[in-house]
């Protein structure tokens, strides 16, 4: 185990608790500033935060990275934390295609996602769930094809025999990027289920009784009708009546 925790193990672990601590801060201010009291928004928010620094600190490097040479060769300071990675996975170290195409996604279309979706939901913006469905569905895609197509061929370059490795590097790092997506997907579906079957209003109701002879409902204008087949008799009847209740 001594082997296996080295001083880089350590940073890489620090930082990626300190950018969780920056994440849930960052959203905290945020929300306080547009007044979301929601503790899911909240945490919805800091996951966004902490998802959009880790594509463009940490995987935009890598990307260049791996562009220009490999990780396994190179001295750069994110190398360093990709190297440590890389001990669970190969893969990360020699600049596989498979790897290196889907990171530039990452990079490129769910960093900016991240951020455009932070905006959407402060200014709460009609666009919101679309964009968080987007997103979702490509942080599902990426989990996918960075471990399918490895495990067709009896995952070669997967390292289990270490338990930091297997429950720490690649269950516990990549799952957070499955089940948060599935709970936000699931979080999308029932407000869109919301929005599409509201409670009629009574106005809405009222409306189907409109006549293509008036603008008035049918309800009114049997009230109207009643009053106008009483004819004035109806009225002078009624004024009698008070005449005499006010004599009594």
């Amino acid at each position: 185990m001594a082997a296996i925790i080295s001083a880089v193990t350590v940073i890489s672990l620090i930082v990626t608790a300190l950018y969780a601590v920056i994440s849930v801060a960052t959203a905290y201010i945020l929300c306080k500033r547009k007044n979301i009291s929601s503790a899911i928004e909240k945490w919805v928010v800091s996951w966004l935060v902490f998802d959009a620094i880790i594509h463009f600190t940490l995987e935009g490097p890598f990307v260049i990275i791996s562009s220009l040479g490999t990780v396994e060769n190179s001295t750069h300071f994110t190398a360093l934390l990709w190297q440590e990675y890389g001990k669970a996975d190969k893969r990360w170290l020699v600049s596989d295609p498979t790897i290196v195409s889907l990171e530039m996604l990452t990079v490129f279309l769910d960093g900016p996602l991240c951020v455009l979706l932070v905006y959407a939901i402060l200014d709460d913006k009609h666009y919101r769930h679309f964009v968080q469905i987007v997103l979702c569905v490509c942080e599902l895609y990426g989990g996918w094809m960075t471990f399918c197509p490895d495990w067709f061929v009896g995952s070669p370059n997967l390292v289990t025999d270490s338990a930091l490795y297997l429950w720490v590097y690649l269950v516990f790092f990549n799952g957070l990027w499955v089940v948060i997506p599935l709970a936000m997907l699931w979080q999308s579906w029932v407000q869109l289920r919301e929005a599409h079957s509201p409670k009629r209003p009574t106005s809405l109701k009222l409306s189907r009784d409109y006549s293509s002879q008036g603008a008035y409902p049918k309800t009114i204008r049997a009230k109207t009708s009643d009053v106008s087949e009483s004819g004035p008799n109806s009225a002078e009847n009624s004024t009698r009546g008070y005449n005499l209740r006010r004599r009594n």
